[in-house]
């Protein structure tokens, strides 16, 4: 693939979500290239996408990182309706604005990490499901492991407070990725962060957490017969080091979706794709191209 580094920045989008809602997007690559819809995990925002989508967009591909309702900049909703339900309208709303359907190959393929990923299969599920032609999910299941779910609600509900210094997030975030090299430079953790009467916050609205985004423990049922009906070509990719999806647990949606592909990342955690991101694109393209044919 070429360096990303040689590519133009992305396109600003503004699109628009359910009820109205102003959702922000970037657009890496040429339009008329294969439509690659990534979807952030809960806490993220589209800049965790940054790195692939440039090396997509390299290949051809025409890739849109998208911001979560309440999350990066992305309007954060009036009445804090964060629940699956209104996710899974968003990105139907999306899909018809980036006219999905008529992508190359007849749709988009959304790649979901951990809260998108939830997203992603749901909506394939619903009527907005028909312009989905292929699903990536990263290091999510239908039935993800009780406790490293729980530690990703801890280490969301931690820090509301926020922060006084750029090192005390990078402390924070050194503490939740034991497996990551604490960062240095800390000008890159700005992208994640809002800046408010002198102390810094994460770049998402802390009501989301009242809908339990990152928690799919009540969502099991409509998962599972969501994964049992999908037809369309899928990628699992997991984290070998990961807490949250198990070798079990990867047999076990697999259970459900034979034709599933996994591509498991040694060395990566939960978070696979910032993990070890060129093993992950690379699993990504190879998974994009070989499903034009």
């Amino acid at each position: 693939m070429s360096n990303a580094n040689n590519l133009l920045e992305p396109t600003r989008l503004r699109l628009r979500g359910s009820g109205g809602l102003e959702l922000a997007a970037d657009q890496f690559g040429p339009v008329d290239g294969p439509l690659v819809v990534f979807l952030h995990g809960g806490g993220q925002t589209r800049h965790s996408w940054k790195q692939t989508g440039a090396k997509l967009a390299a290949a051809g591909m025409r890739v849109i990182t998208l911001d979560a309702r309440g999350h990066g900049d992305s309007e954060w909703s009036p009445d804090r309706d964060y629940r699956r339900e209104t996710m899974v309208a968003d990105l139907t709303l999306v899909l018809e604005q980036l006219d999905a359907a008529s992508a190359p190959g007849g749709g988009a393929v959304v790649v979901g990490a951990s809260m998108g990923g939830i997203t992603g299969l749901l909506t394939t599920a619903s009527p907005g499901g028909a312009s989905i032609r292929a699903l990536v999910l990263v290091d999510i299941v239908t039935r993800p492991e009780p406790e490293g779910v729980a530690r990703v609600i801890d280490f969301l509900s931690k820090h509301r407070d926020g922060f006084d210094t750029l090192d005390q997030v990078a402390d924070a975030v050194a503490e939740y990725l034991p497996h990551r090299p604490r960062p240095e430079n800390t000008d890159g953790l700005r992208r994640n962060l809002r800046q408010r009467d002198g102390r810094w916050y994460w770049h998402w609205d802390p009501d989301m957490l009242r809908d339990r985004v990152e928690d799919p423990s009540a969502m099991i049922e409509p998962m599972e017969a969501a994964a049992r009906a999908l037809r369309i070509p899928v990628l699992l990719v997991r984290g070998m080091q990961s807490d949250v999806v198990s070798a079990e647990g990867a047999a076990a949606f697999q259970a459900l979706v034979p034709h599933a592909e996994i591509v498991e990342i040694g060395g990566a955690a939960h978070t696979a794709a910032g993990d070890d991101n060129d093993s992950f694109t690379d699993a990504v393209a190879k998974f994009v191209v070989e499903n034009l044919k």
